[in-house]
Parts: C-alpha cells; structure tokens; sequence
C-alpha cells in the first residue's frame, strides 16, 4: 500500500468530488494537492486497506470544509454557499427512501416499533406510554429493533461513518441483498 498506486487509483475520484464542490477549478487543484499531501503524510495511520476510499474522501470533506472556513474568515457566507448543508439533505433524503421498505422487512413488533419512533417522529416516552410499557424496557427495544435494522442496511450497502455517527456516503454492496 504505497501513496502513487492509491493516488492512481483515486485521483481522478478525488478531483471530480471536489469539483462538486468547489466552483473554481484553480482551487479545486489546489486542494487536490493538499489532499495528495495529508494523504502522504498519513497513510501509516490507515490499517484496513478496505477502508482506503472513505478515508481518501474523508481528508478530501476536512480539507473542503477548512477552505470554506478560511475563506469564510474574510468573505461573507450566504446560506446558498453552504454546499454540505445541500449534501446532508440529499443524502438524508436519499437513504429515507430506503428504510421504511427494509422497517417493514423486520419482524412486526420490531418493525410498528421503529416505524412509529423513526418514520413517525413519536418520542420513546411517548410511545411507552400509549404502549403500557416501561420506558427502560422500550429503550432497550428501540436499540435491539435499530441493530436489527442496522444488519440489514449493512448486507445491502457499505456506509463511509464520521467520528460522531453520521453517515457520509454509502455504496451499494456488490454482492446485493436480494432487495429491489
């Protein structure tokens, strides 16, 4: 694992993620180059070669979000400016598209459980309540109903994760689920 057979690789990747989101493709260069840098500069932290993509593309979102901030510190941002504000969206309405049909695909207490607190924004206590159960035991049932979920979405997709849980991206798996 050597930093010119992933930078072959992913490069050309790289470049057209940063140019969605930068408009300027001087800066766009500028900023590949910086990505090939902590790339250089960090590859012995990687262990897991198949986690190479995300953690690419993970320095490529860090290195896009300090230049924002950077040029934020002397130009005022507007609101249509903030391109992650646009991707958090898409990809949150992307993947909603996808989880009631995987919910129903669970077992039925499982599936009102997660459809009621998930898909219908109902607040465990509230749903414990309407329920006559305790909400210790429905804590502990929302978490095994969403792990249950969890393992489902994970034989069909592969998630890019950051540091506090959010999904980034995602990949539908090669190997498919046997979902449509």
């Amino acid at each position: 694992m050597n930093v010119e057979t992933i930078w072959k690789e992913y490069q050309q990747s790289l470049k057209a993620f940063l140019h969605k989101k930068i408009a300027n493709p001087d800066d766009v260069e500028d900023l590949l180059q910086e990505v090939l840098i902590k790339t250089y500069h960090n590859l012995a932290t990687v262990h897991d070669t198949k986690k190479i993509k995300s953690w690419l593309f993970q320095i490529a979102n860090h290195t896009i979000i300090d230049f924002y901030r950077k040029r934020g510190r002397n130009l005022e941002l507007h609101s249509e400016d903030l391109w992650f504000e646009e991707q958090e969206i898409s990809l949150t309405s992307e993947l909603a598209q996808c989880v009631t049909p995987f919910i129903e695909g669970l077992p039925e207490q499982d599936a009102r459980l997660l459809k009621a607190i998930e898909i219908e924004g109902l607040s465990q206590k509230e749903f414990a309540e309407r329920e006559g159960i305790k909400y210790s035991t429905l804590k502990s049932r929302v978490q095994k109903s969403r792990q249950k979920l969890y393992g489902v979405f994970n034989k069909c997709c592969e998630f890019s994760i950051d540091s506090q849980g959010n999904v980034m991206d995602y990949q539908k798996r090669e190997s498919g689920c046997g979902c449509s």
